[in-house]
């Protein structure tokens, strides 16, 4: 690992911990289960070529949301910006640009968040499977 991608992983780390403290524990339990998200959900075409899922949505219970979004944080970027960083650290290509979609939701099953990943509807999913050739 290269010192600037060390620096990178270690500003984040530390960003994590002070947002943690702040926010509880939530938003780097929500960010974790991104990141699940991505990494089950990738796709080896090749050898060296790994595509994942690019657009994302967190469901926030409704405390949870009240919570993170309180401190005029934009959630849905630093969300983004994360995952980004967590892609191009295993080497992952997203299927076509980058959203996670943050939106509040009262009948979210463990009354704290859900997390899902799609291919983005406008990007064709034979060129995410025809990624081999």
């Amino acid at each position: 690992m290269g010192a600037l991608s060390a620096l990178e992983e270690t500003l984040e780390n530390r960003w994590e911990a002070l947002w943690a403290r702040v926010l509880d524990k939530e938003p780097v339990e929500v960010l974790d289960a991104l990141r699940h998200e991505c990494d089950d959900n990738a796709v080896v075409c090749r050898a060296g070529r790994v595509m994942v899922p690019n657009a994302y949505d967190v469901e926030l219970a409704d405390e949870v949301h009240d919570q993170l979004t309180r401190h005029g944080t934009s959630v849905g970027q630093a969300l983004t910006d994360s995952l980004s960083r967590h892609a191009e650290r295993r080497g992952y290509e997203f299927a076509g640009p980058l959203a996670v979609h943050v939106a509040r939701c009262p009948e979210v099953p463990n009354g704290r968040y859900r997390v899902a990943s799609r291919v983005m509807q406008h990007v064709s999913t034979d060129g995410f499977f025809h990624a081999t050739h």
